[in-house]
């Protein structure tokens, strides 16, 4: 990946910055370039996400991931995702939740945006 010029941010190294100051270092990674949003639901804290096949201790916080799409409004995404939820190990429902509210948070950005999102 860092051939093709990416970079990975553990949540532990990504909560050290502001979701804002994590927005601004995307955005200027991205540029005017069209990018596509996957976000991988067990990036969660099993606390926020435990309907995953994978959960990882020490994970983001929903606010913290929520507040992040907030601030990527201005990037000109395409399309976004949410992948990883397993509703077998989602008893309480709260992944699937987050996954959804995610999503409906990148889409009310694209409405609210229109034309210029692309």
């Amino acid at each position: 990946m860092q051939q093709q010029g990416g970079e990975t941010f553990s949540a532990r190294r990504a909560v050290k910055y502001s979701a804002r100051a994590m927005a601004d270092i995307i955005s200027a990674r991205v540029a005017d370039k069209f990018c596509y949003l996957t976000l991988d639901i067990d990036c969660l804290d099993p606390a926020y996400a435990p309907g995953t096949g994978t959960p990882e201790i020490s994970g983001l916080s929903t606010m913290w991931v929520e507040e992040l799409i907030d601030a990527l409004s201005g990037v000109r995404f395409v399309g976004m995702d949410c992948v990883e939820v397993a509703p077998a190990y989602d008893h309480s429902d709260i992944t699937a939740l987050a996954a959804a509210t995610f999503c409906w948070r990148y889409l009310s950005q694209r409405i609210h945006i229109g034309s210029q999102a692309i």
